[in-house]
């Protein structure tokens, strides 16, 4: 029997023209989004993709409590994925919104678990949050045989600075409320005067600053701090 097909389409990290050519496409033709939504208020991945829309698509809010660290929330993504398998087996294809790279620390990864042994599932890659930080920082990642480390900022703190002892360039992601242990770790480091912090990457309200200017101990949800051991990757 013929399905429809799931679509994981990363819409980037919040301006509406990051979008690829081919979510764009996918974005308009299917008669079914999905996108992850806060208990209440409005889902980030949908604004970013709202632009776009062209109206007239039954539309799922996965909704759950955002920013709590607390995955997989199975419960909530056994339904999300009924309900979508619904809309797959009336031949309705679906895509749903990812905010930046569906893959990248990305929720869509545990309706993928759900979904791809039961129908056709693909992913369209987005522009992450650390390209998108690393542009507005005007600041490489990573140059010639560096090695990249990416760090979750939740990391107890003795982790965090074994994690950055051994890394020639890092980006702390899910800063958030651990911004205070992580500005110490970085401090003890000696790296603090060479590392970049960057809040709401590509936005209205995007902020870039040199950590050493930045004297608040929380960060928002959608931030990021940047660190090479040589100061710029060129060096």
């Amino acid at each position: 029997m013929t399905s429809g097909t799931v679509w994981g389409l990363g819409v980037g990290p919040g301006d509406p023209e990051l979008l690829t050519l081919k979510a764009l496409r996918i974005l308009r033709a299917v008669p079914v989004i999905a996108y992850p939504a806060p208990d209440t208020g409005e889902s980030f991945a949908r604004a970013v993709a709202a632009p776009h829309l062209p109206g007239g698509q039954t539309e799922i809010a996965i909704r759950m409590p955002l920013g709590d660290g607390q995955f997989p929330k199975a419960e909530i993504y056994d339904a999300a994925a009924a309900e979508i398998l619904s809309h797959i087996e009336e031949r309705r294809d679906v895509a749903v919104l990812c905010e930046g790279d569906p893959f990248f620390y990305g929720s869509f990864m545990y309706l993928y678990e759900r979904l791809a042994p039961r129908c056709p599932v693909h992913v369209v890659p987005g522009v992450s949050s650390l390209m998108a930080c690393a542009g507005a920082a005007g600041s490489p990642l990573a140059a010639r045989n560096d090695v990249l480390t990416i760090i979750p900022a939740p990391l107890p703190e003795e982790e965090l600075r074994a994690r950055l002892a051994g890394a020639e360039a890092a980006a702390f992601v899910k800063v958030g409320r651990h911004f205070a242990k992580l500005k110490r770790v970085i401090a003890a480091e000696g790296l603090t005067a060479t590392a970049h912090y960057v809040e709401r990457a590509s936005l209205a309200a995007e902020r870039v600053l040199p950590l050493a200017d930045v004297q608040e101990d929380r960060a928002p949800y959608f931030s990021m701090v940047l660190v090479h051991r040589r100061g710029r990757a060129w060096r």
